[in-house]
């Protein structure tokens, strides 16, 4: 089981939790560290870096352009673990690493862990990750290493695999707000939070951060009348994209948030 800076923070703060994701290289190449130290001082309670790929499976628009731009600006594993070294002698924040397992196995599976928690990170989002296969053959790995894996569960996904994920987590676990990609509106009907209910009221031991359509003050706000808190990716990822200057984006972002 990880004992790092994610499971800490839960064992810390119980609600009102503010994940931000942004992709590692965007809007510039060389960004990831100033908007890294930015979120840390405006408030984000974890940081969710994500590692651009040319494929990606649950992205929305917004965040797959984002991807585009940043490979197009050289951005890497490779590069982002060189942008990272020494990140901890600035920022105190838990780092999570979110992307897709092909670029992951291309640059080695133990690897990665080995460079991801000589750099300071905390956990991996990897959703095609077989959950049949970490079981097996990866869940040492990443425990060798400190790391924490979290898990998406959505509206589809039955109750008895919701206990399997619980059960194997160690930080949080991410529930999807919707079956949809990123960057939507978050849903409000009984569907919805009869969703959230049921999965609030399975009495699990990890806690719950809700992503997917939460991208405004009002929606972070009804996240978390559901869940321990909330991630926000798309309309972060906007505000980068702003006229003005980046640390003053970010924290004006934030402010708008929280």
């Amino acid at each position: 089981m990880a004992n790092n800076r994610l499971t800490r923070l839960f064992q810390e703060k119980k609600g009102n939790l503010l994940n931000v994701y942004f992709t590692a290289g965007f809007p510039k190449l060389e960004d990831t560290v100033t908007i890294l130290e930015e979120l840390e001082a405006s408030g984000a309670d974890l940081v969710e870096i994500g590692m651009p790929f040319s494929d990606p499976l649950a992205d929305g628009p917004t965040i797959q352009a984002s991807n585009q731009v940043a490979l197009e600006n050289g951005m890497s594993v490779k590069k982002l673990f060189q942008q990272l070294a020494g990140v901890r002698e600035k920022v105190t924040v838990p780092i999570i690493l979110m992307g897709y397992l092909n670029p992951v196995l291309q640059y080695g599976f133990e690897r990665f862990c080995e460079e991801a928690a000589r750099v300071g990170v905390d956990g991996l989002i990897l959703p095609d990750l077989p959950f049949a296969e970490y079981e097996e053959e990866y869940k040492p790995v990443l425990e060798k290493y400190g790391l924490s894996l979290i898990f998406l569960i959505t509206p589809q996904t039955a109750e008895n695999r919701i206990r399997q994920i619980d059960a194997l987590t160690d930080s949080f676990i991410y529930m999807v707000s919707s079956a949809s990609t990123t960057g939507g509106a978050v849903q409000t009907g009984d569907a919805q939070q009869a969703y959230f209910s049921k999965v609030r009221g399975m009495g699990l031991k990890n806690p719950l951060l809700i992503g997917f359509g939460i991208g405004d003050k009002p929606s972070f706000e009804l996240a978390c009348q559901s869940a321990n808190g909330a991630i926000i990716g798309s309309a972060f990822i906007k505000a980068l994209q702003q006229p003005g200057e980046l640390r003053e984006n970010v924290r004006g972002f934030l402010q708008s948030i929280k």
